[in-house]
């Protein structure tokens, strides 16, 4: 069976690091799929999920808020300021976030002030996103 090493690393710690079949996560320009001996390539990562499934046949499902991705034909990695396993994820807790980021929209005063809230309201909603995908399962 041919496997692909995974590393997703967050600011403060590894989220996971194991063998893997496929991994599809958000790309800059779309959905990117990648299975072992995958061409080489760094990109940009959007907010959204990372879908791992395992050399074992499980699933693991993991948030990030962007990021960038490294592939190499044996290890893909997953660089991200913020990423949470699916399981750790809290959707009164985003919703809280989403609505709080909502407010700050309707009360931006500045365009610094603007492009925060709207960037963090985009975070949020991939957050609860990802959080709808991880319960489906």
């Amino acid at each position: 069976m041919n496997t692909i090493h995974v590393d997703v690393v967050s600011a403060e710690e590894s989220i996971y690091s194991g063998e893997a079949r496929f991994v599809a996560l958000p790309g800059e320009s779309g959905e990117l799929g990648i299975y072992p001996r995958h061409t080489p390539l760094i990109t940009r990562i959007k907010a959204g999920s990372v879908r791992i499934e395992k050399a074992d046949g499980g699933e693991e499902f993991v948030f990030v808020a962007g990021g960038i991705l490294e592939v190499q034909p044996d290890c893909v990695t997953v660089l991200s300021d913020t990423a949470i396993r699916g399981k750790d994820l809290d959707e009164e807790k985003a919703n809280s976030a989403k609505s709080a980021a909502e407010e700050a929209l309707k009360n931006a005063k500045s365009e610094i002030d603007l492009a925060r809230a709207t960037s963090e309201l985009a975070v949020l909603a991939a957050q609860l996103t990802a959080l709808r995908k991880y319960r489906k399962k």
